[in-house]
């Protein structure tokens, strides 16, 4: 099992990254959430990881805290979630965010998550909600979640484009992820206008 990973950011292609570790190059699959708190490609990553491994794939997974890694685990436990539909999770909302839903019996907001229907937000809220004590108790004692910041990006020819692509890569429908970036100030880095459409879709 590969826990994790530091070395030389080479490529970000959201959701996608290229991480060199002593010359292994390592393609990673990350959540938005993780691709916005990422430095600066040809720079020092470091990331916590889940291998799945599946007949016709070995399929990585980076985060950039460990409390992100430990909420996707416990997604991918839930009955009709898998990796993909876990991603989108975290990347539509923060930790904090996402327990805050299911303690509340939010199960509204999760359906604006790309392939969250009320019958798995329901499902999310049931079987997630005793799974958060331990988590809500660090919390109390200063845990934080993920500042977004608009990193620094590999430079895009067109980052519209590049946005566009990452959204429907997370479950979004391709007119759906153009209405969603649709208006955007067009000179936001290929992060930034996933963040500000992934914002505006949680917001409306």
């Amino acid at each position: 099992m590969i826990g994790r990973l530091r070395g030389t950011l080479l490529e970000k292609q959201p959701p996608w990254i290229v991480v060199d570790v002593g010359g292994v190059g390592y393609e990673l699959e990350t959540s938005m959430t993780t691709l916005l708190a990422l430095p600066a490609v040809g720079e020092e990553v470091q990331l916590h990881t889940h291998l799945a491994v599946r007949e016709d794939a070995h399929l990585l997974y980076g985060f950039a805290r460990g409390e992100e890694r430990q909420l996707f685990r416990a997604l991918i436990k839930v009955n009709g979630v898998g990796p993909k539909l876990a991603l989108a999770i975290l990347s539509g909302m923060d930790q904090e965010a996402f327990i805050r839903c299911v303690m509340e019996d939010d199960s509204k907001a999760l359906t604006r998550l790309p392939g969250v229907g009320k019958k798995t937000a329901d499902r999310l809220v049931v079987e997630m909600r005793d799974r958060f004590p331990h988590w809500q108790l660090e919390q109390e004692n200063g845990l934080h979640a993920l500042e977004l910041g608009a990193s620094p990006s590999a430079s895009a020819a067109d980052p519209f484009a590049d946005a566009e692509s990452a959204l429907v890569a997370l479950g979004y429908k391709p007119t759906e992820a153009s209405r969603m970036l649709s208006g955007l100030d067009d000179s936001l880095s290929t992060e930034g206008l996933i963040k500000a459409a992934l914002t505006r879709k949680m917001a409306g």
